[in-house]
């Protein structure tokens, strides 16, 4: 599809960038071409993710990167293992997630489009990599975590490392997830979030959720998935303690809820409200 942004066609970063985008969230699968898979084309696999990583570096953006350690979707309902180690014991699978993880970042590195932040794992509250990674047993579950985590830090040191839950409202749940994999050893630098009003609360539970893990923990945080409430989103993560709000990543602007972009791809009214909100927070 051809973009556009006030009747000037347009590659879509340049259009996002011009409205006060600064950051781009890639996922990648392991083998989405395999049975059950994402794609049979192979999107979001590691060709198509150099290959997007690259624009991204080339229009001087950075680029978050989203392991979702399956062949398909993974999220709080569904983390399937791919199908390439389903039949894996604990330590090989252990051993499949470093080098898996490794594989890619030096991939992305050697040409010169390396993730400025990875994901380990999509939305992994519930645990990921089932039956082996789940909370109901935290050392295994956390076993994995930690090997994703030495993959990308062996590939490319300086990458901050993000673990993301879907809990964007819910305290005590984000505190149960947090206080666990801090006590089973596991290090990482941000502390991602998702928040959909329909399955995790109000805005009030979204600031007073946020608010106390800013308190709580040293971890910086992002709203790394959202759509709705654009503006009060933003200026509950932009206004948290200690300036630990570090931004947010909507979901799919091209095409889902409340979409940038008409389907002949011509950017739609909603976007210029992060040109003000670019403008808003530069001048704070």
């Amino acid at each position: 599809m051809q973009f556009s942004d006030n009747g000037i066609q347009k590659d879509i970063l340049e259009i996002l960038k011009d409205h006060g985008f600064n950051w781009i969230r890639l996922r990648i699968f392991h083998n989405p071409k395999a049975e059950k898979g994402y794609s049979p084309k192979g999107y979001c696999d590691l060709e198509h993710t150099v290959q997007m990583a690259k624009r991204i570096k080339t229009a001087r953006m950075k680029f978050l990167l989203d392991f979702h350690y399956s062949d398909t979707w993974a999220d709080p309902g569904k983390q399937y293992k791919p199908l390439a180690w389903q039949d894996l014991d604990f330590d090989e699978l252990t051993n499949a997630v470093e080098d898996y993880t490794k594989e890619v970042m030096a991939s992305l590195k050697s040409t010169g489009a390396s993730p400025d932040m990875v994901q380990i794992g999509n939305e992994i509250d519930h645990g990921f990599l089932w039956p082996d990674g789940k909370p109901a047993d935290w050392d295994r579950f956390t076993t994995l975590i930690k090997a994703g985590v030495r993959g990308a830090k062996q590939a490319d040191p300086n990458a901050q490392v993000m673990l993301h839950i879907a809990c964007g409202g819910q305290n005590a749940e984000s505190r149960y997830f947090i206080d666990n994999v801090l006590k089973h050893g596991v290090e990482f630098d941000i502390l991602g979030q998702s928040y959909y009003p329909r399955s995790h609360g109000t805005l009030d539970d979204l600031r007073n959720n946020l608010e106390d893990l800013a308190v709580r923990y040293k971890h910086p945080i992002i709203l790394v998935e959202y759509s709705q409430h654009k503006r009060q989103v933003y200026d509950i993560v932009h206004d948290l303690p200690g300036a630990k709000g570090l931004g947010c990543f909507i979901w799919e602007p091209t095409k889902w809820g409340e979409a940038f972009f008409d389907k002949q791809g011509r950017t739609l009214p909603l976007i210029d409200i992060y040109s003000q909100i670019a403008d808003d927070y530069q001048k704070r």
